[in-house]
């Protein structure tokens, strides 16, 4: 019964009316990455340096940069990583569509959503990684600065008006890239971000479920489906980044210091700071992706409500 009550809050790819699913996902999307990116940026900070070399955990990064580089600071590389909007599209796109595949093969929810879930994060990467390879590079600027290969130019550094703060400290980084590594450069980390985030979006929907249908037994019977998932989402999100993280610390030092293997960043990564360094930026991590779980349980759905034609408005319950 609860399996049946819980599919008919599922609203497929074909409910919807897509021009209001696309113009309104990139609202949600926009607003919600404005609010985790500072934890997304002392993440990456917190996973580059050399054992405890700048700061001494999240709290104390987003004191010391808020303090020595203000708010400005801990948006570093924000305007270019908006571009990741596209490959969020990309990803929800994917997503609906093999899901929907896979629905002709097999009914299950968990594998239908484990097996879209990789295939969206396979897509959202190819589009993502020269994204973030740029803003990375951005985002350890400042305080961070001898973490990376690149240094901004001092008028760079010193620019004061807005347009020429942003976009001319991004085209600096970008010319810097191309002329030490080519276009692969942008490419650098690719197979450590694929790693990652594959793992990531395949574990993450499977425990949704499985703590999902946990807590509806345990909740009281007339206790909304609402609260049931958005509390299941943040447990998922910090289920999948725990299981991840090593990899993704592993992912950013090769992106932001330049390294070529993958392997031999793991191994350095673990003759330096032992196993404690797979921790790195963990708890970070897990704040940034607890908002963005609550957008794509809560929101997400509600988006899909919002995008559904209107001949079937009143045919989903929510």
């Amino acid at each position: 019964m609860m399996q049946q009550k819980r599919n008919i809050q599922i609203i497929e790819w074909e409910d919807l009316d897509k021009r209001k699913f696309y113009s309104l996902g990139v609202f949600m999307t926009m607003t919600t990455r404005a609010a985790v990116y500072p934890f997304t940026l002392i993440r990456t900070r917190l996973q580059v340096q050399k054992g405890k070399s700048l700061y001494n955990g999240t709290f104390d990064a987003f004191c010391k940069i808020l303090k020595v580089e203000g708010a400005r600071g801990l948006y570093r590389g924000f305007m270019i990583n908006t571009f990741t909007l596209i490959s969020g599209q990309a990803y929800i796109t994917t997503y609906e569509l093999v899901r929907k595949y896979v629905s002709w093969y097999s009914s299950n929810n968990t594998v239908k959503s484990l097996v879209a879930g990789g295939a969206a994060s396979l897509v959202a990467q190819s589009i993502t990684v020269p994204i973030d390879v740029v803003s990375q590079q951005l985002m350890v600027q400042g305080q961070g600065c001898q973490l990376t290969r690149f240094k901004l130019k001092p008028k760079m550094a010193m620019a004061t008006g807005k347009h020429k703060y942003t976009f001319g400290q991004t085209r600096d980084i970008v010319v810097q890239i191309f002329h030490a590594d080519g276009f692969r450069g942008f490419y650098r980390g690719y197979v450590a971000s694929l790693l990652t985030y594959i793992p990531n979006s395949a574990v993450w929907w499977p425990f949704y479920h499985f703590y999902g249908e946990q807590l509806s037994r345990l909740a009281p019977a007339d206790c909304p489906h609402l609260i049931l998932q958005a509390i299941a989402g943040p447990m998922a999100a910090a289920t999948a980044s725990t299981l991840t993280n090593p990899m993704d610390v592993v992912r950013a030092r090769v992106q932001v210091e330049g390294r070529s293997s993958v392997i031999e960043t793991f191994k350095q990564l673990m003759a330096e700071e032992g196993i404690w360094g797979l921790t790195k930026g963990l708890s970070a991590r897990i704040i940034s992706s607890t908002p963005t779980s609550i957008m794509i349980v809560i929101g997400y759905e509600t988006l899909k409500r919002l995008s559904l034609r209107p001949e079937l408005v009143h045919s989903r319950h929510w």
